[in-house]
């Protein structure tokens, strides 16, 4: 008997614990699995922006992000092509980075840099804190080439005359192509204010070349 009546007790406990635990571990299971459940991204600003179904399908494919929608719609917006802006993402994404050039290829968009430009920006991580000064360089007239000139200095830390520079010179009416060259030459913007004081005094585009041959 006292045998029997162990066992009808350790059934009875047993019994009550899975209903005691049970309730727990469901809510436990479920806790867990929802951490795993992914939302999808709302998009509905890229379709606001212009951007066709199969190109935020694809975003969508590249597991676009939240903010990443926000920055995308603002580049759609300013009149980026739907392929540029897959390329740029994809550019940013190839680097680990988050897409956050929206404005900044918007800004530049807006002065008429080329996407091409601006695409060649993004290929050597130069849309970013910059991108200001390659907007006021454009509105100064200088060329496409010439900002991406300055920006590849910058991109691999070398020394190149400031927009502020180039756009001063270009004011006493010295040619693109001169432009361009100080450009290339990798000349430091220490020596802006001389080149800009001996165009002032009459030098030729030929007699500046000569003069500052750069490094």
């Amino acid at each position: 008997m006292g045998c029997c009546f162990e066992k009808a007790h350790d059934a009875a406990w047993n019994r009550s614990l899975r209903l005691i635990l049970w309730p727990v571990l469901m809510g436990l299971g479920l806790a867990l699995s929802g951490c795993h459940i992914l939302h999808p991204v709302n998009t509905q600003q890229l379709d606001a922006a212009g951007m066709s179904y199969d190109s935020i399908q694809e975003l969508k494919s590249l597991r676009i992000t939240t903010s990443e929608v926000i920055e995308m719609a603002k580049a759609r917006q300013s009149g980026f092509s739907d392929a540029d802006c897959i390329d740029a993402f994809k550019i940013f994404r190839g680097r680990n980075q988050p897409f956050d050039a929206g404005g900044a290829i918007a800004s530049l968009v807006q002065v008429n840099v080329s996407d091409d430009a601006i695409l060649e920006l993004a290929r050597i991580n130069q849309l970013g804190l910059d991108s200001g000064e390659l907007q006021a360089m454009k509105l100064a007239g200088l060329s496409d080439d010439i900002l991406l000139e300055v920006a590849r200095h910058r991109a691999h830390g070398q020394p190149v005359l400031s927009g502020a520079s180039l756009a001063s010179l270009k004011n006493t009416g010295m040619r693109a192509s001169t432009l361009f060259e100080l450009a290339r030459r990798g000349i430091p913007d220490s020596q802006g204010p001389a080149i800009i004081s001996y165009r002032r005094h009459g030098a030729s585009d030929d007699q500046v070349l000569r003069h500052f041959p750069g490094i």
